[in-house]
C-alpha cells in the first residue's frame, strides 16, 4: 500500500471484479495503452506538451486532450505524434 492509501492498481483490481466495468475497461484498454506510450517517450525525450505539440504542428491543447484521453484522435493524427516522437504507428488487429 502506498503512502497516500490505496493504489490505483489495489483500485483496478478490485473494480474489474464487477463485469460491466471489465467490458467498459477492455474496450478503452487500446486508447489508454497508446496514450500511456506517447506519455513515455515525450518524457523520456525531456519534452514539454508544447514542443511536442510544435513538433505536431497543432495546438498544445490537442496533447493535452490527446494525453488526458479526453479526445478521440484520427490514425492519422497519431501518425505524426508518433513521427514527431521519432517513433513509428503500428496497429494490429487480433
Amino acid at each position: 500500500m502506498s503512502k497516500a492509501g490505496v493504489s490505483f492498481e489495489e483500485i483496478k483490481l478490485d473494480m474489474l471484479k464487477d463485469e460491466e466495468f471489465k467490458i467498459e475497461y477492455e474496450k478503452l484498454k487500446p486508447r489508454y495503452e497508446a496514450i500511456e506510450q506517447i506519455i513515455k517517450a515525450r518524457k523520456e525525450q525531456n519534452m514539454t506538451q508544447a514542443e511536442l505539440a510544435k513538433r505536431v504542428g497543432t495546438q498544445k491543447s490537442n496533447i493535452s486532450r490527446l494525453e488526458s484521453g479526453t479526445y478521440n484522435p484520427s490514425l492519422d493524427f497519431l501518425a505524426k505524434v508518433a513521427e514527431s516522437l521519432g517513433k513509428s504507428l503500428s496497429v494490429q488487429l487480433n
